[in-house]
């Protein structure tokens, strides 16, 4: 299969995996508003291997990897490519669960998860806990190519409590990845100090003298289309990835810094309100849609009003009708 990471042209944006965010669904809905050669790549959420390889586990974690005709018709326009990623701490689930992917979805690639620096999982062996387990993320890489056949890359971190960056990105630059993410925090940062960006530029010359083929993607902190180029000129990495910049502004791989009128937020508000009810209607709790209000619903008057209000909607047509009413109330 042919390796789309090394026919991306750079400099590349790509769409962060994150936790109940970028289901199908709110992938299509950034798709929708991105221009085809500023978002080159997205993700799934990170779904664990352990649920995969069990049958009854499968049922609670296979929605995770879901992809909708509509977006796959979307992605097929804009050339994007559509990464799934993985998680857990056991090769030999990484090869089955990696030939499962492989042998019943459409991803162009897998990632592996080394980075989440979530407790719960940490203590299970897995993602930031991986730092410098050099054996054994040998061997769950190794598995995981050889499960699936598809290009491999890996998310991470650049240390446990403090930067291990040389060391950690050395050994995973020897490991036949097509990519490397480096999110340039070490767990102990979690989230809450500024990303250092100079460890992703550590990371770029170290790719440059070992290991010239690999992608390198910086992430942390990125907000706007135009600081990403910034930083991409600053460090020598190959790409950008975007997390909760995008709830910025879900028009960030638009390319356009300036704020969008509040029609339009409204419309894209009530495409993902439709998308999200025609999708998980049965399956997934009307709550977790709340969480994406505030990044259509803010920097016009009224604003604030109208959020609480959809709050406190229970369901799909209750925020529909809830919308409909704050337009009528305008004029």
């Amino acid at each position: 299969m042919t390796d789309f990471w090394k026919t991306l042209k750079t400099p590349f944006f790509v769409l962060a995996p994150m936790e109940d965010v970028t289901d199908t669904v709110f992938r299509e809905v950034i798709l929708s508003v991105s221009s085809p050669e500023k978002l080159q790549v997205l993700f799934t959420e990170f779904t664990s291997v352990d649920g995969l390889c069990h049958p009854k586990g499968r049922e609670a974690v296979i929605h995770r990897l879901r992809v909708n005709q509509t977006e796959r018709e979307l992605l097929k326009k804009s050339g994007s490519a559509l990464v799934a990623q993985i998680w857990g701490s056991n090769p030999e689930l990484f090869f089955e669960a990696s030939r499962f992917i492989a042998d019943n979805f459409d991803f162009d690639g897998i990632d592996i998860n080394m980075g989440c620096p979530a407790d719960k999982i940490a203590k299970q062996g897995a993602c930031s806990a991986l730092i410098g387990q050099n054996g054994l993320v040998s061997e769950i890489i190794q598995a995981t190519r050889e499960g699936s056949g598809l290009p491999v890359s890996v998310k991470t971190r650049t240390g446990i409590r403090e930067h291990t960056t040389e060391s950690w990105i050395s050994h995973l630059l020897g490991c036949n990845l097509s990519a490397i993410t480096l999110h340039a925090r070490t767990k102990k940062m979690m989230s809450l100090k500024p990303a250092e960006w100079e460890q992703v530029k550590i990371a770029a010359g170290l790719r440059n003298s070992l290991a010239p083929e690999v992608r390198i993607v910086g992430n942390g902190d990125v907000e706007s289309y135009t600081q990403g180029l910034q930083l991409l000129g600053e460090t020598g990495a190959d790409g950008v990835m975007v997390g909760r910049g995008v709830f910025a502004s879900p028009w960030i791989f638009a390319g356009s810094a300036h704020d969008r009128p509040e029609a339009e937020k409204l419309n894209l508000l009530e495409k993902h309100i439709r998308l999200f009810d025609d999708t998980w209607k049965t399956t997934q709790n009307f709550n977790i849609l709340k969480r994406f209000f505030k990044i259509y619903v803010n920097g016009f008057e009224g604003a604030a009003s109208l959020r609480a209000k959809l709050m406190e909607s229970r369901a799909a047509a209750e925020a529909l009708n809830i919308i409909e009413e704050f337009r009528s109330s305008r004029g």
